[in-house]
């Protein structure tokens, strides 16, 4: 049981860095910078957003993976996943355009669309590798 967890973890967490890496190489430092450079570091916190990956992904395998493992459907585990990502990341960018001027609504859909689909793909990844 425990391997199993430890399978979920590894492969949820691959599968979240993997996708994160790529998008900020790919759109997001371009689209943040165009969109909202004054506001942004110079370099990204690595201890702030370590510390939201690391309960991110507790909160993918407890409230999407586990489920997914119990009733042994792929699906759960990516509607569930969706579902949170969905609200994680429109909390994030909802409450950003609710407060900051330069906040588009590019960035609430892209951020909404990003985490339905990262966390989604995640917790389908943990779901597959802890599968019996």
């Amino acid at each position: 049981m425990v391997m199993r967890y430890v399978k979920a973890v590894a492969a949820a967490a691959v599968a979240f860095l993997v996708i994160v890496i790529a998008w900020l190489r790919l759109f997001l430092r371009v689209v943040y910078e165009a969109q909202v450079g004054s506001m942004m570091r110079p370099t990204a916190s690595v201890s702030a957003a370590a510390l939201f990956y690391v309960g991110y992904i507790g909160a993918i395998l407890y409230l999407a993976v586990r489920p997914a493992l119990a009733e042994k459907r792929i699906a759960t585990a990516v509607l569930h996943g969706a579902a949170l990502g969905a609200i994680a990341y429109g909390t994030y960018t909802l409450t950003n355009y609710a407060i900051f001027a330069q906040w588009s609504v590019l960035l609430v859909v892209s951020d909404i669309g990003w985490g339905t689909f990262l966390t989604a793909i995640s917790a389908a990844a943990g779901f597959l590798a802890a599968r019996d």
